[in-house]
């Protein structure tokens, strides 16, 4: 195949072949483009896609407003060195977008971002310790890169020093006594609480009733902020995110991925107050390409397009019949399939114990379920024309359609009939 030369020629130049690790365990595909939903490889073969490139593609590929837009855009240049009229009107696009902000700085990727956040509330508080949840992910940098699998803060790679994660206290996802405690024990220390609103890098695990609130009343009670790192959510679950989904207001947020259409964005909101310190020069946020035409123009066409055709209630109703027919398929097969999770983003999984109760409200309820066993099935997947992540989550875009479910379920069936019939 020609997908093998490809191959060849990416480890030849690239480590294992990809330009970032979280490819690594992924199908050896090349592709030549996307298009809506669906994706080519240089074999010429078509796929199904609720990868979306780890998420970002949520209105789909190659959409043709932000296209047109970002192509516009740069026939009048890239980067100015100085603030253009595309940065003012995107800024104003995002905030009108996402409500509850006065200001937002953008950037080119979510771990910039959560660091820029991190910066801003130790600098507010005059404190030093953050508290985060056990699965969760806030970027690849030495200072909040952890193993997932530890109980307590450690590294998750070779040269990732130790004692870069020590201001870090981990707690269970959803485990309202667990934070409670570390505020009663720690909260005169505690500059924050960065959570994601929906767990979406490990499980797309939601919020339990009442715990983000819980989470707001104590960052409020002991003068620590609340810091929402929205880069799947955002725009995602809503033009308002997760704040606004669950009716919880942060002092801090970040977002990524979905906000400019595939384009790489990322940005940090808050209020005017907050935003005063990098305003001043207090805080250091800087970036070359922070804000360049390109991510303005998509940004704002972004925006527009979830303004004035809002995805979200196709979204819905896409997502619920493509789980009932995943489901379906499982039974049909005798094989334990558990999916959870929201509209735009859900966990597909294989339970260990068919009998057991495998409902997952924290990292460590993952355990319950086979992830090797599904991991394994990927391969096998992207043979049959369906490309998925192999950790379980399914992106919904604004792209998909019925037909896509008729396509999907196709390579399910074929993929889990192989499997039952071992």
């Amino acid at each position: 195949m020609i997908t093998d030369s490809w191959n060849i020629r990416a480890e030849a130049v690239l480590p294992g072949g990809v330009s970032s690790n979280v490819r690594l365990s992924a199908p050896k595909v090349c592709f030549t483009g996307g298009a809506g939903s669906r994706l080519f490889d240089v074999d010429g073969k078509e796929y199904v896609d609720y990868l979306l490139g780890q998420g970002p593609a949520f209105l789909g590929h190659g959409h043709p407003e932000v296209t047109a837009a970002v192509s516009e855009a740069t026939s009048r240049g890239m980067v100015f060195g100085a603030q253009h009229t595309l940065e003012i009107e995107a800024a104003e696009a995002f905030l009108d977008a996402v409500g509850w902000a006065e200001q937002v700085r953008f950037g080119v990727s979510g771990t910039e971002a959560d660091q820029g956040a991190l910066r801003l509330a130790r600098a507010a508080t005059g404190r030093n310790r953050i508290v985060r949840f056990s699965g969760s992910y806030h970027g690849w940098l030495d200072n909040v890169l952890m193993d997932f699998q530890a109980a307590r803060p450690r590294p998750a790679s070779a040269g990732q020093p130790a004692k870069s994660l020590s201001d870090w206290i981990v707690l269970p996802y959803n485990d309202e006594t667990a934070v409670e405690q570390a505020f009663t024990d720690h909260g005169d220390d505690i500059a924050a609480v960065i959570v994601e609103p929906v767990m979406c890098n490990n499980g797309v695990i939601p919020p339990e009733p009442g715990f983000l609130d819980l989470l707001r009343n104590l960052c409020t009670k002991a003068g620590a902020l609340l810091i929402f790192d929205e880069v799947i959510t955002g725009f995602r679950l809503s033009r308002g995110g997760a704040a606004e989904v669950y009716g919880v207001v942060p002092d801090l947020a970040v977002y990524g991925k979905a906000v400019a259409g595939g384009w790489p964005v990322s940005a940090m909101a808050g209020s005017r107050d907050l935003m005063s310190l990098i305003a001043s020069g207090t805080v250091n946020h800087s970036g070359t390409f922070n804000a360049s035409t390109m991510a303005a123009a998509a940004v704002i066409a972004t925006q527009r397009v979830l303004r004035e055709d809002p995805p979200y209630e196709r979204i819905r109703a896409h997502s619920e019949k493509l789980k009932a027919s995943l489901t379906d398929i499982a039974v049909r097969h005798d094989i334990s399939l558990r999916i959870h999770g929201v509209d735009a983003a859900f966990h597909v999984g294989i339970a260990k114990d068919p009998s057991a109760n495998s409902k997952v409200s924290t990292y460590q309820d993952l355990a319950s379920l086979d992830l090797a066993r599904y991991s394994d099935l990927t391969a096998a997947f992207a043979r049959a024309g369906l490309w998925v992540a192999g950790r379980g989550v399914w992106y919904v875009s604004a792209a998909h359609d019925d037909t896509d479910i008729a396509f999907a379920s196709r390579a399910f069936e074929h993929v889990l009939a192989e499997v039952s019939a071992r």
